[in-house]
């Protein structure tokens, strides 16, 4: 009988040990996608100046891309100028 509960305690931490790493991943893959998302909005404004437009037009284009994905109008990136 003592073993049993030994047992099942075990199983009940291993179990909520468990759903931890796998919140913990969940999260995790949330944030990489959110990277991904603010990567992909520099890398259009990038190419926005890459084409010759001014800074002004596309510092508003990557504004509008940033919009609930990150910190700041410029995504939360700034360039020392």
């Amino acid at each position: 009988m003592k073993y049993l509960l030994i047992t099942c305690a075990a199983l009940l931490a291993f179990s909520a040990h468990a759903k931890e790493n796998e919140s913990a991943s969940e999260h995790k893959k949330e944030t990489i996608a959110q990277h991904q998302a603010i990567a992909a909005a520099h890398y259009a404004a990038a190419r926005c100046l890459g084409k010759g437009k001014d800074e002004k037009t596309c510092h508003a284009e990557l504004a509008n891309a940033c919009k609930g994905l990150a910190l700041g109008k410029l995504c939360g990136m700034r360039h020392v100028h």
